[in-house]
């Protein structure tokens, strides 16, 4: 996208409107759905300008995941007592260095609400827990751990509590068919019911504006034509990430340039630069959430080691963390190190399949292992030996993995290469209010301009969690579609 121009159009330079609504929304994805659906609630007419032939965005391919807590109905058809201040205590570490913990305590405080307006809205939910590691349920339960909260250090900081919300999906597939689709269907037909409407085939380019700064319009591409589109109270820019701007990547998170995951070609940052282009701020542009490739099935039952041969992360948390401690702090080397029996014991786990790995070098004994990885001597033996030695008596001293994943590792065993074996997608963006207004860098709201979902700069900084995309690109795409309504 470094060719389009995104300098802004002065309104005065519009001739004429090609189309014009109240409330104007780029980007028919989680956020610009539930955008649309309280604008055209609150009253307004909305439309809605879609890049390619049909709604969905990012969110209708996702595993569905939606973050929330505080004692959701959910949770408590499955079992689980939460609270507000229980969600924050785990989020205002988990969400990393810098997260805004007064975008957190905001969040966690609305989450029941948020829950119950997506149950409202249509979207289905199965209250029926999920135990088992994985990176989303084997069937269509409703939930399940999804951010490591059951996993050291987080269970010594706050009650772990499942937060993974995911919508039913009926005859599901796995790797076919997504419960993101369950989430957005019914988002969709809410906001048509609401009186919403959308264009298709349209790509968003520059914002138009008023001599006093105000955001009145978008001049956008449809079939190779330009239309101007005004916006009578407000534009929400909700358009996704920069995991697929190659520019912007390598300018703002390099580490994962050439790796993208969990997003999709549309997220080219256009509505960042357009925003940009207005003097808006940005937050957390280096931060990133990184999956790695193998199925928590196998990392369970194993020990990850670095380059030196030594663990750096307990097996047991969240994937994405992971992943993340892999690229960033382990330099992208990693090596699952697993005998025989529990890579037998995984293969025949609940698991989708798709991510169990075989081992990529075999051997009768822990010396013979590390001399074929490669690994400095006696590394890994030591390694092994001090792991092991806790393990004969259920503890991990080091990292303090869960008791019912600890067991010695027995030989014959194996390592998995897990260099390269991570892909990520950005969470930085627009510096917004919790009322979803763009933020000038001078620290004033933009008039007329708002913003939700990974455009923006969310709840996750340094950290993650599966399901916070689409649960603060949901509650503050509700945010941002009320706000635009009153503006």
């Amino acid at each position: 996208m470094t060719g389009i121009d995104v300098t802004p159009l002065p309104a005065a330079s519009i001739t004429s409107w090609d189309d014009e609504a109240d409330v104007v929304i780029a980007g028919y994805g989680v956020a610009g759905a539930a955008a649309a659906v309280e604008a055209a609630r609150s009253g307004a007419d909305v439309l809605v300008l879609e890049r390619t032939a049909s709604w969905g965005g990012a969110a209708a391919m996702a595993g569905g995941f939606i973050y929330l807590g505080g004692g959701t109905a959910l949770q408590k058809a499955c079992g689980f007592d939460d609270s507000i201040e229980n969600m924050a205590a785990f989020l205002n570490v988990a969400m990393g260095p810098g997260a805004d913990q007064k975008r957190i305590a905001d969040y966690c405080a609305g989450s029941v609400a948020h829950f119950d307006w997506l149950v409202e809205s249509g979207v289905p939910f199965k209250a029926e827990f999920f135990s088992q590691p994985g990176w989303e349920p084997m069937g269509d339960q409703g939930l399940m751990y999804s951010g490591g909260e059951n996993a050291y250090p987080f269970n010594t900081i706050a009650t772990p509590v499942p937060r993974g919300h995911v919508p039913q999906m009926q005859n599901k597939k796995q790797g076919e068919a997504s419960a993101g689709f369950m989430l957005m269907k019914p988002l969709v037909e809410a906001a048509t019911a609401a009186g919403a409407r959308a264009l298709y085939d349209v790509r968003v380019q520059r914002l138009i504006v008023e001599s006093d700064g105000r955001v009145v319009g978008i001049r956008a591409r449809k079939y190779g034509n330009d239309v101007a589109i005004r916006a009578r109270r407000a534009v929400v820019l909700a358009t996704g990430s920069f995991a697929y701007n190659d520019a912007m990547v390598a300018q703002f998170a390099p580490r994962i340039a050439g790796r993208p995951a969990a997003s999709i070609e549309q997220h080219d940052g256009q509505a960042i630069k357009m925003a940009q282009a207005l003097g808006a701020d940005l937050a957390h542009m280096d931060a990133t959430e990184v999956a790695i490739f193998v199925d928590p099935q196998q990392l369970v039952r194993g020990i990850l080691v670095n380059a030196r041969g030594q663990r750096y992360v307990a097996e047991d948390t969240y994937p994405g963390r992971i992943g993340q401690l892999t690229l960033y702090h382990q330099d992208n080397t990693a090596y699952l190190i697993i005998d025989g029996d529990a890579q037998e014991e995984a293969m025949n786990s609940l698991s989708p399949k798709l991510m169990l790995r075989p081992p990529t070098w075999v051997a009768e004994t822990v010396t013979d292992l590390e001399r074929d990885i490669g690994l400095p001597p006696e590394s890994l033996t030591a390694t092994v030996a001090a792991y092991n030695s806790g393990a004969t008596r259920g503890e991990d001293p080091l990292l303090h993995k869960k008791p019912e994943w600890v067991k010695p590792i027995g030989t014959p065993l194996g390592a998995i290469d897990l260099r390269e074996s991570t892909g990520g997608f950005t969470l930085g963006g627009l510096a917004t209010t919790l009322d979803a207004e763009v933020l000038h860098v001078s620290g004033q709201p933009i008039p007329g301009l708002f913003a939700a979902g990974r455009s923006t700069a969310g709840l996750a900084a340094w950290g993650y969690a599966s399901g916070i995309s689409l649960g603060d690109g949901s509650f503050y795409g509700r945010r941002a579609g009320r706000s635009a309504a009153r503006a």
